[in-house]
């Protein structure tokens, strides 16, 4: 068993430093120690995307968690190409940094950014992802008036990823209630592969 403590790592440094362990011990299980609740999600979601068995749990110490992973059988695929050959489809990610859109008034911003998501349907299925970041996190959460539409595009099979960090600074970890939590690697790796990337 390979152990690495990432505690006290500030995103994505945990899941940077989970990468650089299965690749120097690509065969071996391997245990990662964190110290909060947007690692645990993220350190254990790319150990899944790299076919690895996870377990996670609450470490002796308190406020630390330790995340085990067994090799699996075979990695899933990794999602390299930003244009569909067979379908013509681009990849177009909307990133989403506020809860408004524009500046000026935050009641008139916040309206705008209700029909904006609303409309991000119109792009069809060259909409390939959604990110949030910042404030823009609240718009995935419980109570949230763009609930239907991003559930609606998520069940379209657009990926809707919400920055872990944002949620855990807000106070929202818990309430995230559409997409996944994600970290800044997953954001930059997706602004990468994008063959578009649309900032509002």
């Amino acid at each position: 068993m390979i152990k690495k403590d990432c505690s006290g790592l500030p995103c994505p440094q945990p899941v940077l430093e989970t990468r650089e362990l299965i690749a120097s011990h690509p065969s071996e299980p391997i245990e990662i120690t964190v110290d909060n609740e947007p690692a645990v999600q993220n350190v254990s979601r790319f150990l899944q995307s790299q076919g690895y068995e996870v377990k996670s749990r609450a470490a002796e110490q308190e406020g630390r968690y330790v995340i085990s992973g067994e090799p699996g059988a075979c990695a899933l695929a990794a999602d390299t190409s930003s244009y569909d050959a067979g379908t013509g489809a681009q990849k177009i990610l909307v990133f989403i940094p506020s809860d408004t859109l524009g500046a000026g008034d935050d009641e008139l911003g916040r309206k705008l950014m209700q029909n904006f998501i609303r409309t991000l349907g119109e792009l069809g299925p060259d909409l390939w992802r959604v990110v949030f970041v910042n404030s823009g996190v609240k718009l995935a959460v419980n109570g949230s008036d763009n609930l239907d539409a991003l559930e609606g595009l998520e069940a379209r099979g657009v990926s809707i990823l919400v920055c872990g960090t944002c949620l855990e600074f807000f106070g929202l970890l818990e309430s995230r209630a559409v997409g996944e939590t994600t970290n800044m690697l997953d954001i930059v790796t997706s602004m990468q592969l994008a063959s578009k990337v649309i900032r509002c």
